[in-house]
């Protein structure tokens, strides 16, 4: 066996780790009698210590810390290690380190284990390496010897930059510290951007060793800072590329192609450009043209492209879940399983059962009273089983029943109010990975529903949960760990592995040449094919080959512009055909499809782009509107997907819509729909067909979004109309690459991440850096944690301070009305007139969560997403900052106050959180809250050390919460 094997197997199993918010000696104290089996594993500051062990001894610690107000962590580790428990493997581990050849190292090493320099014959023996694996990790201490010795930048070279946030919290001020690589970043940015650090830092860096071969060069900058000032419409002059879109020397197919010609590899260019051999200059210059056109375009599709992937999700805890719940379902049987495990967890299950596939919103607000009625406490939450039943609606056929009484019951639960969040569930609706397919596609509807929801009424949902076909008493149990704590997520899927949650991620970048280029062929029908959609997705097959086109809608050639669409059609060399057909009406269709199998070319594709419009809320949404929605988009792919099972189809396309991804408020019949397609597609493929689903933003000229403001209101919120041109370039690329599902959209994160999230955050976002990034800042152009901090509040509130009484009000409304002209991009404050409704200004939500951010980034205060509705003008918003920044009154402080109050609240409004943590006032000023008698009580069940507790709270919360003031 190898040293490895033999290693792995003298590892000590079924230890456990435990991070705790207390000094080393406190824990040394606590260890007393626990040597044998507990140890201290890390020392990473002077009041953060893991301990390490058998589960008994580190349990009883971290008890007796709790026990004192300390916050402790669990840590999950398979092996328990620096303790004692790692004393079985020593006597092998020190076999094998001492068969092992150490070279001297050649620079300085400041050592873990001891925390300081360490000599090179120490470093170089087999003992001091068992030590290692056995005594405590004394990261900060290095680190701070490190600083001591006068290193002033710190490089980690590691795969997450994990250890840069702790370097960074046991540094004072000043030392650089620069992770090589992040895990939210690719590599090539990580790397150049620590670079980047390194070099305003003043570390050397040989550039022109970093840019060799990338085509960059030296340009003059202007010699004077030049200011310009447009007047008129930027996009009028280009579309603005997406920050994404990578250009010049950072777009990996240029920088190929360049490379190319500066190594002078005729073969090699001429091959890229799909040139002959010693063909003509001009030729060369027509096709360089075509290739950097062709070159920029593949770009922006792959800055477009997303899809939804699982990730797996820590084991929630298996807490109690007290309290009353609905269980809603449509028969009793059904529920009895799941009020069982509730039950075992501590809850009060209330069945309700909704046997009548017809039930509507008047019913199910009667069945959830007589329930409610015969139990004397609060609702704690709601369980839906109603996605389950897939009986078809008996007045709506296309319809099934699970979806139309999930619909009732939250126009219900609208009505009755309860303060419970709704948790609806479905079995075998979602794909996790190709090996777990969806299995009910209809179920799925529901997931569509829910998002929409979630937007409309965020305060009474919970979220979604797929569970496997066949629950067994495993997936209910991780369902009830689910509704005691979800951990902020909404979107979840129980399988035997474990619980997954849902995520967007950007595509992987689409690479290689088109050799395996997707060519239609024969004929190919298109549904709703005479819409803006479908006439665009008609001319790309005409020119990329098909024989004959069929287009298909309501009105056939009465449908406006069907006649000119034929000609054209037919100058590109397809013959067309109109078809008036209804694909909702399964004869019609099957007349159609048996009409076709006469036809010369024979049907080889099929492109679903049949689809209605929506907006209006799921309250107000009623039974015929949702028909007719669904029906558009499911019905038709139904019928199409039975009607041509047994057909070998080159493609099967579903257009599908962003609104069936992420959800969309005042759409959610049309979000169910969509998310019906994604689940199909899925599968078709796991049934051997063919099948590929696009998520498409809106599209320009044309389109469902083209109507009434709807395509400049998704562009100010972040989602801007897709060129035809470009999304049918991108539909080819998604045949190309022959995907199930793929998302296509121009996102400006800026804008929408922070009005996605305006009602409710979505962990839907968590894995896409650009998303999180505009989070974090508070959203597009200025937000928090941009260019202005702690700091500049501080300014401002001393400038407030210093100034007369009377001309605070002047110096504050100034201030609001220059946030205001930039979050509506005026260039002069004299565009916001003081008493000018910001409505009548041109503020939406999106310009008014930028005034918000903005302004509670320049005053550190924390605001309301509704301040601009609550306080409709510049005026009076002003008088709520100064009531806010002044209780008291602009004469002087609060009269309950005490004497020193508006002293004291200028004081530590002027020092950054950072300072009165180093300072040790950070527990001080907590302790100082009503009810905490020596300090706020601390539950030592949450995750994190104090700092993480108050992390969530700004400057003015936490003087609030010191001076007595706060709500909460």
């Amino acid at each position: 066996m190898s040293a490895r094997g033999r290693l792995m197997q003298a590892l000590p199993a079924g230890g456990v780790m435990v991070a705790v918010q207390a000094s080393e000696g406190e824990v040394r104290d606590l260890l007393s009698g626990f040597e044998d089996r507990a140890g201290i594993a890390a020392v990473n500051g002077p009041s953060a210590v893991v301990v390490s062990g058998a589960q008994d001894a580190v349990t009883k610690v971290a008890d007796r810390l709790a026990a004192d107000g300390r916050r402790t962590k669990a840590l999950s580790v398979s092996h328990a290690f620096h303790s004692p428990l790692m004393d079985p493997m020593l006597d092998d581990f020190r076999k094998v380190a001492e068969g092992v050849s150490f070279g001297v190292p050649t620079l300085p090493v400041v050592s873990t284990l001891t925390g300081a320099p360490v000599p090179a014959e120490e470093f170089c023996s087999a003992e001091y390496w068992v030590r290692h694996v056995r005594e405590a990790v004394r990261f900060a201490d290095a680190v701070t010897s490190l600083a001591d010795l006068g290193v002033r930048t710190f490089l980690e070279i590691g795969p997450g930059g994990v250890l840069t946030a702790m370097a960074q919290a046991a540094l004072e001020d000043g030392p650089a510290v620069v992770p090589v690589l992040r895990a939210d970043r690719p590599e090539e940015v990580a790397v150049t951007t620590a670079l980047a650090r390194l070099h305003v830092h003043g570390t050397p860096v040989d550039w022109s060793a970093v840019l060799a071969g990338r085509g960059a060069r030296r340009v003059d900058l202007p010699t004077y800072a030049f200011q310009r000032e447009h007047y008129w419409l930027e996009t009028a002059i280009a579309p603005a590329a997406p920050a994404h879109q990578p250009s010049g020397s950072d777009n990996p197919a240029e920088t190929e192609f360049w490379e190319a010609v500066e190594n002078g590899q005729p073969e090699a260019l001429a091959e890229r450009l799909g040139l002959a051999e010693g063909a003509p200059l001009d030729s060369v210059f027509d096709a360089l043209a075509t290739w950097r056109e062709e070159s920029r375009n593949r770009s922006t599709l792959d800055g477009w492209r997303y899809h939804t992937v699982w990730q797996p999700l820590a084991d929630p805890s298996s807490g109690p879940l007290p309290g009353s719940w609905l269980v809603v379902a449509p028969d009793a049987g059904a529920a009895e399983p799941y009020a069982r495990t509730l039950r075992d967890r501590g809850a009060e299950p209330l069945c309700v059962t909704v046997a009548d596939p017809a039930a509507d919103r008047s019913a199910l607000v009667e069945l959830l009273r007589d329930a409610v009625a015969e139990h004397s406490g609060p609702v704690s939450g709601v369980l839906s089983l109603l996605a389950l039943d897939e009986r078809s609606h008996p007045t709506h056929p296309g319809l099934p029943a699970g979806l139309t009484a999930t619909v009732a019951l939250v126009q219900a639960l609208g009505e009755l109010e309860p303060d419970a969040p709704l948790w609806c569930v479905t079995a075998g609706a979602v794909s996790v990975s190709r090996a777990q397919p969806v299995t009910r596609p209809l179920q799925s509807l529901v997931w569509g529903l829910g998002r929409a929801v979630a937007l409309e009424t965020p305060q009474r949902w919970g979220g979604l949960v797929d569970l496997p076909t066949a629950p067994d008493g495993r997936a209910l149990a991780r369902l009830a760990d689910v509704l005691a704590d979800a951990a902020g997520e909404d979107q979840l899927a129980v399988r035997a592995s474990g619980v997954l949650v849902r995520r967007l991620a950007r595509m992987p970048r689409a690479t290689g040449g088109t050799d395996g280029a997707w060519k239609p062929r024969g004929t190919v029908l298109i549904t709703g094919g005479t819409g803006s959609l479908g006439g665009h997705t008609a001319r790309w097959l005409a020119r990329g080959g098909a024989e004959h086109l069929v287009l298909t809608s309501r009105r056939g050639e009465a449908a406006e512009g069907a006649l000119e669409l034929a000609a054209e059609l037919g100058a590109l060399g397809a013959r067309t055909t109109i078809a008036a057909c209804d694909v909702a009406d399964r004869a019609a269709l099957a007349a159609l499809l048996d009409g076709l199998a006469d036809d010369p070319a024979p049907l080889t594709a099929v492109v679903h782009a049949a689809g209605l419009p929506q907006f209006s809320p799921v309250a107000d949404t009623s039974l015929t509107e949702l028909a007719a929605v669904v029906s558009a988009k499911v019905a038709g792919a139904v019928h199409l997907d039975e009607l041509l099972a047994d057909r070998e189809l080159d493609a099967f396309v579903l257009f599908s819509s962003v609104s069936g991804v992420w959800g969309s408020g005042s759409q959610a019949a049309y979000s169910a729909g969509n998310a019906f397609l994604d689940a199909l597609a899925q599968h078709r493929r796991a049934r051997g067909l063919a099948g590929t689903a696009v998520a498409w933003g809106p599209w320009a000229e044309g389109g469902m979004a083209a109507d009434g403001g709807a395509e400049e209101y998704l562009r100010r919120c972040g989602l801007p109309s897709l060129p035809p041109a470009l999304a049918v370039s991108a539909l080819q690329l998604a045949m190309d690459r022959d995907e199930t599902t793929v998302v296509v959209a121009d996102v400006d994160w800026p804008r929408f991440a922070p009005s996605f999230t305006i009602g409710r955050p979505s962990a839907l976002l968590a894995a896409l850096p650009e998303a999180r990034a505009a989070l974090d800042s508070g959203g597009a152009d200025g937000g928090p944690g941009g260019d202005r901090g702690e700091g500049a509040a501080s300014d401002l509130v001393r400038r407030l301070s210093a100034g007369a009484p009377e001309d605070r009000h002047e110096l504050l409304l100034e201030l609001v009305r220059k946030e205001a002209a930039a979050a509506l991009g005026h260039p002069r404050t004299d565009a916001v007139e003081p008493d000018r409704a910001f409505r009548d200004l041109g503020f939406d939500s999106l310009t008014a969560v930028e005034l918000r951010n903005r302004i509670g980034t320049a005053t550190g205060l924390r605001l309301p997403m509704t301040m601009v509705f609550d306080h409709p003008t510049p005026t009076a918003l002003t008088d709520r900052l100064l009531g806010d920044l002044f209780p008291g009154g602009a004469d002087g402080p609060h009269p309950d106050a005490g004497p020193d109050e508006a002293r004291v609240r200028q004081t530590l409004a002027s020092i950054p959180l950072s300072r009165l943590r180093e300072a040790g006032l950070m527990d001080a000023l907590l302790a100082l809250a009503p009810g905490a008698p020596g300090g706020v009580a601390t539950d030592t069940g949450t995750d994190g050390d104090a700092d993480s507790a108050i992390a969530e709270m700004d400057l003015e919360n936490l003087i609030e919460l010191a001076l007595g003031d706060s709500e909460a």
